[in-house]
């Protein structure tokens, strides 16, 4: 097979130039040469876009991706890691499973105002004690992103 320039791949993986172009400033990609001004990519870099992209809604950062690829071959993917990352995800899932029902009872709640709802007013100072989960920001996959 023939490399493929930055232009396909960015087609082919569903992510604009500029994300491969940053992938590539954090080693976790790297072109086989250039056409011009262009870089040419060998087609094995679709597979790995697809397990950064997989990594990446697992929740992993770029860094936990980059230690999982090797220079060269398949990627080292660390079990204990996957495992760790799982268990996490449980409990999240967990936490926002409690929020979720606390809001679907505070829409639905009798009282008069969601401030007299004591199911909102414990939501309320979950979150003021910091017990109540916030979404996570994302690493942005690119600069500016």
């Amino acid at each position: 097979m023939t490399d493929l320039d930055i232009a396909e791949v960015a087609r082919r993986a569903g992510v604009p130039a500029s994300t491969l172009r940053f992938y590539e400033e954090k080693g976790l990609i790297a072109p086989t040469g250039r056409r011009g001004l262009r870089r040419q990519f060998d087609p094995g870099v679709l597979e790995r876009l697809a397990l950064i992209a997989l990594g990446r809604t697992a929740g992993f950062s770029l860094d936990e991706i980059a230690h999982m690829f090797a220079p060269d071959g398949p990627p080292r993917i660390d079990r204990r890691m996957l495992a760790d990352k799982a268990e996490e995800l449980d409990r999240r899932i967990s936490e926002l499973g409690v929020l979720r029902d606390s809001l679907r009872h505070a829409a639905a709640c009798p009282a008069p105002s969601h401030m007299e709802c004591p199911t909102f007013r414990g939501l309320l100072d979950a979150a003021a004690s910091g017990g109540v989960p916030t979404p996570r920001r994302r690493t942005p996959t690119r600069p500016g992103g």
